[in-house]
């Protein structure tokens, strides 16, 4: 059984920067793509970054390209999400997203197997 777990959320001033962590098991993820989406109140979750586990190509939101960037560790089985020059509006509820299957699509939700619980940044403005 897949679980995501994620953690590293919490409250930074707007500027700052947070790490989003990822933790996956109960599978081998070499051939997965993983996302992060975020959800605010009120909102439609949204789309922020995905990385193709084993060739490490990664795709942004345009709203997060050169402020956000998602890595992976293979040995840790880990995604990361790296947040700077955080803004009030990337407040939201953070999810890890794994793809087992099929042509890459990272913007589509529907796309992804597996969803973590995931995590609250509030940004301060």
């Amino acid at each position: 059984q897949v679980q995501l777990v994620e953690s590293g959320g919490g409250l930074v001033q707007a500027g700052g920067s947070l790490r989003l962590s990822c933790a996956a098991s109960g599978r081998t993820f070499s051939s997965y793509r993983m996302g992060w989406f975020r959800q605010a109140p009120g909102k439609e979750r949204e789309f922020v970054a995905s990385i193709r586990w084993s060739a490490g190509i990664t795709y942004y939101a345009d709203s997060v390209k050169g402020r956000f960037t998602i890595s992976k560790d293979n040995a840790k089985n880990t995604v990361y999400l790296q947040m700077n020059s955080l803004k009030a509006e990337d407040t939201a509820v953070y999810y890890c997203a794994a793809q087992s299957t099929g042509p890459w699509q990272p913007t589509r939700l529907d796309k992804y197997d597996y969803w973590g619980q995931g995590t609250q940044v509030t940004v301060s403005s």
